[in-house]
């Protein structure tokens, strides 16, 4: 039986900028079971990205319930929030937000770094994961040494370190050109099939989301339509 382990309940969120109120998410249902590769596609402003950020645990909705794991964790403080994301959470961004002047592998290591784990076995962990995502020999070359899709696929290796129930990736592959563009999705589809590791995926490039097995659709604050098995 499939497990959820998303499931957002009548999700609004409401930012004030000035005098101006914006209803970024107007009464968002919805659920992914654990496995799913999930896409979140839409123009800007329609509210994808707000999404995003609360299911990664980066924001709070104003009302509605969201639920990980069977935790509700929409009321949560900030603590318990940073918690559930450095344990449960894998973020994979368009910018990459790689460390300058260190390795792809200390760049690897990085979630473990307060952790317990000893210093042999971070480094274990990191040539792992830096192995599945193709790049073990080039774990000793510096950020600045590597090509924009080698750094993304560092951030995708940081991002298994912690062994997470979700990876959220935000635009992906926006910086990358289409050759490279195609071999991270490829990995993404590596990491769902053989992994089995969730992935919730926002991006605004129609193509890149027609890779995921099932897409929503947003606009204006609400999902308008979904595809996928």
């Amino acid at each position: 039986m499939e497990r959820v382990l998303i499931q957002l309940e009548n999700l609004t969120k409401i930012y004030h900028v000035g005098e101006t109120e914006v209803r970024a998410l107007q009464g968002v249902t919805y659920a992914v079971n654990e496995g799913e590769f999930v896409a979140i596609l839409g123009p800007s402003g329609s509210g994808k990205s707000t999404m995003m950020n609360i299911i990664g645990c980066l924001d709070k909705p104003t009302s509605g319930r969201y639920l990980f794991e069977g935790e509700e964790v929409s009321k949560l403080d900030k603590n318990q929030l940073a918690r559930i994301r450095n344990r449960k959470i894998g973020f994979v961004f368009q910018s990459f937000n790689l460390l300058a002047r260190t390795t792809a592998l200390e760049n690897a290591e990085l979630p473990l770094v307060y952790s317990n784990v000893p210093g042999r076995e971070q480094a274990k962990r990191a040539l792992a994961a830096l192995e599945l995502v193709g790049l073990k020999d080039r774990a000793h070359h510096k950020t600045n040494q590597l090509s924009g899709g080698e750094q993304q696929r560092v951030a995708i290796a940081r991002a298994l370190l912690n062994n997470p129930s979700l990876i959220l990736a935000d635009e992906p592959t926006g910086n990358l050109d289409t050759k490279t563009s195609e071999e991270i999705m490829a990995i993404f589809r590596k990491l769902n099939d053989e992994k089995k590791i969730t992935i919730v995926m926002v991006t605004h490039e129609a193509d890149i989301g027609a890779q995921a097995k099932k897409r929503i659709f947003m606009r204006d604050g609400v999902i308008v339509r979904e595809d996928g098995y």
